[in-house]
């Protein structure tokens, strides 16, 4: 026998205020991508620069949340379209300061296209690169900026999903070209036993891209304000107290 039309009404809106609680308490989540020495795995735990500012971050404000790595497009996309989701070591340009809630920099950074010492390309400005391949990370900054100045994709621009994939493509002439931060490219080179004084040639500065407050964490738009402002405060008590300062010595 069925519940009395009274008794349905009441457990139906107890049930809808239940699920609008459980989604406006929504876990926080934290993505990012594999681009050390910034964020890297390292023995199956996520360290790296801007890692440690995030982490210390978290424990400023009295939060834990795992961060969890993949590609820098569906990392994107989830911080486009999903509700409490942070993401980090994201560019912060005209274009994407919209899209976003920005907590703040996090880390310095340089980006230049760069050719090998036997290879080198002669660039005296963007536009001389044009007609030669250049390796991209997918819907990473770097991309992003060479598409909004009319390279594209799959013609000149070889989009790839990792980093370490275009260093690859460099050294085995795939590509002429690779844009790159620069810490990232030093690393990898490093990695890979090379010494990057002896290897790449800097064959553009891409000051655009580059600046001492390039790099950021933000929240996704659906985020509550009052977690973004919680988050903004812990950043900034991290740069008065010296723990910012000393993550960077660390790194740097």
């Amino acid at each position: 026998m069925g519940l009395p039309l009274n008794r349905l009404l009441v457990w139906g809106v107890l049930m809808f205020l239940a699920a609008s609680a459980g989604a406006a308490e929504a876990p926080l989540r934290i993505v990012t991508e594999e681009l050390p020495p910034y964020n890297m795995t390292q023995n199956g735990r996520m360290t790296g620069m801007s890692t440690e500012v995030v982490q210390a971050v978290l424990k400023e404000v009295g939060m834990d949340a795992p961060i969890h790595s993949m590609p820098w497009a569906r990392a994107y996309e989830l911080a486009l379209n999903e509700s409490n989701v942070l993401i980090y070591s994201i560019v912060r340009t005209p274009a994407r300061e919209p899209l976003f809630q920005w907590v703040g920099s996090i880390g310095p950074t340089q980006w230049y296209l760069y050719s090998l010492a036997d290879r080198p390309v002669k660039l005296d400005s963007l536009a001389d690169a044009h007609g030669h391949q250049i390796a991209t990370v997918n819907q990473d900054v770097g991309e992003q900026y060479l598409v909004s100045k009319g390279f594209r994709i799959g013609e000149e621009l070889q989009s790839s999903t990792k980093y370490e994939h275009n260093y690859r493509k460099l050294k085995v002439d795939h590509v002429e070209l690779w844009i790159s931060n620069e810490l990232n490219a030093l690393y990898l080179t490093r990695q890979n036993g090379e010494d990057p004084d002896k290897l790449l040639i800097r064959s553009l500065a891409l000051p655009e891209l580059s600046s001492a407050d390039g790099l950021s964490m933000a929240f996704s738009r659906n985020t509550p304000a009052d977690m973004v402002a919680k988050f903004r405060v812990g950043l900034e008590t991290i740069r008065r107290n010296g723990v910012y300062d000393a993550i960077l010595r660390k790194w740097l």
